[in-house]
């Protein structure tokens, strides 16, 4: 059984259709000349705006011609990522999915579930030849996972709907209505590298197992960032003068949190013994600390073996200076990183917080990428000016960039008011109307369109952003069923 088999077929079948197409975020051109394609030849009008959002338009169904125009709307790119011991070219090679029990994953890369399951909703409205409907557009954002780029290239004037659904929730029978507001920070640093000592050895220390997931929905879950780890690691072996700082890198992207760090360092010849028993004594109180949200929590620590046909030691033979590998390392671990501040009006909602996502230290430069939430302006703003003085005090500047705001709810929603009726009618409860601590496209959208009345929805999704992402089955069908009812009931204009 594959998932071409699973109910909604049409909706799986689309899904199935996107995960055959690469698309990582910045390298949408095969989906997106696939989604032109698929839409012209089922006679859909289908265009792509003078940026690369992909749009469609579908006339109302006869009968419905009076009703409010609504847009379905979703992003094309996914996030790419994998577990180390799996071969997978995000940008060439198709998603390979598997069933298992109720759920679809993918096997040992992200799902794309977020947001391949909304887009493929969308689709199968657009296909569909027996949904009672006003008229429809579709509007498939890109990069929207790294800077929301389609989203703010958005002009006026180019959608003509009244409504907007974004059907990139992660929650079925959670209406969203609000979101946070992002901001990337860089700080960034060079070194001059020196020569390798005599007398030492080369060890690799690898931090794994961590099990990440998305910088803002699973922030709140605490779970361990390698990045962090790493340093604390290699900061235990600086203070006894057991090591020298070859390099340290973690992480791959800014809205992932960093599931794997590997360090090299150098180890004084008689003092291997002693730098051993340092990471021994700092991987069990990790593994301690950690044992409920990373059971499977890792560190190897060996002597580095070079790739084959690498005749050097590591990194061209170099290190970091003592004085400077101390200072960097600080820094890391000064860096602000998890839940900052919890809400005071939405409780157990996250209001701020950072993933310290990246780190490279390597060949004379020093990175730390970020990236920072918060459905409050002025806390992002504060957190901004905390993490900038953090690497200040270390020497080291930091730049902003790729800053949004969060979408403030309406409680006045008509189409809000709508989707509660028609849920409760269909499903004999109320659905949960919340805030999402992450980054949703409608605050975005809302400034080059502020006369939309906005709701995000979608099937359930756990640990997006990881090789661990997977959609609940029947949560599929259940908001395909909502959402079809949804558009029958959209009022008149």
């Amino acid at each position: 059984m594959t998932i071409k088999d699973l109910k909604p077929s049409m909706v799986w079948n689309n899904f199935h259709l996107l995960t055959q197409c690469p698309r990582p975020s910045k390298h949408e051109e095969i989906v997106r000349a696939f989604l032109l394609d698929w839409g012209k030849s089922r006679g859909v009008e289908t265009f792509a705006d003078e940026t690369g959002n992909v749009i469609m338009r579908i006339p109302a169904t006869p009968g419905y011609e009076n009703r409010k125009g609504v847009i379905l709307q979703g992003h094309m790119d996914m996030v790419p990522q994998k577990n180390s011991n799996i071969v997978h070219d995000f940008e060439k090679d198709p998603i390979q999915t598997w069933i298992d029990g109720d759920w679809v994953r993918a096997k040992g890369t992200t799902l794309g579930a977020d947001n391949g399951l909304g887009v493929a909703m969308a689709m199968s409205v657009a296909e569909s030849k027996d949904i009672p409907h006003g008229p429809v557009e579709i509007l498939v954002t890109y990069d929207e996972e790294t800077g929301m780029t389609g989203a703010q290239a958005l002009k006026p004037g180019v959608l003509k709907g009244d409504i907007l659904i974004n059907l990139d929730s992660e929650s079925e029978g959670e209406f969203y209505v609000g979101c946070a507001g992002g901001l990337d920070a860089t700080a960034h640093s060079t070194y001059r590298p020196k020569d390798k000592p005599a007398g030492h050895e080369c060890w690799s220390l690898v931090v794994k197992g961590c099990q990440g997931g998305h910088s803002g929905m699973d922030i709140i879950l605490c779970r361990a960032n390698a990045n962090k780890l790493a340093a604390r690691i290699v900061y235990a072996l600086l203070k006894e003068g057991l090591a020298k700082l070859v390099d340290l890198e973690g992480g791959s992207l800014r809205n992932a949190i960093p599931r794997e760090c590997e360090a090299t360092v150098y180890i004084p010849s008689g003092k291997v013994p002693e730098a051993c028993a340092v990471v021994e004594k700092a991987t069990a109180a990790l593994k301690a600390e950690y044992a409920v949200t990373d059971p499977n929590l890792d560190v190897v620590f060996k002597p580095y073996k070079a790739a084959p046909g690498v005749a050097c030691d590591p990194r061209d033979c170099k290190y970091v200076g003592e004085n400077t590998a101390v200072r960097f390392i600080q820094a890391i671990l000064a860096c602000p990183d998890g839940v900052e501040r919890m809400s005071d009006t939405l409780p157990g909602m996250v209001e701020t917080s950072n993933n310290m996502a990246m780190v490279k230290i390597y060949r004379g430069e020093f990175f730390v990428k970020s990236l920072m939430r918060s459905s409050v302006d002025s806390a992002k703003d504060a957190l901004a000016d905390k993490l900038a003085s953090v690497f200040a005090l270390a020497g080291i500047k930091t730049e902003f960039t790729g800053g949004y705001s969060g979408w403030a709810p309406n409680p006045d929603s008509a189409i809000l008011a709508t989707m509660k009726e028609v849920y409760a009618k269909q499903f004999g409860k109320e659905p949960l109307v919340m805030a999402i601590h992450a980054g949703l496209e409608c605050g975005i959208l809302s400034g080059a369109y502020p006369n939309w009345d906005m709701v995000s929805m979608g099937p359930t999704l756990l640990s997006p952003h990881s090789p661990d992402e997977r959609a609940y089955i029947p949560s599929v069908q259940k908001v395909w069923d909502f959402l079809k009812a949804v558009l029958a009931s959209i009022p008149e204009k």
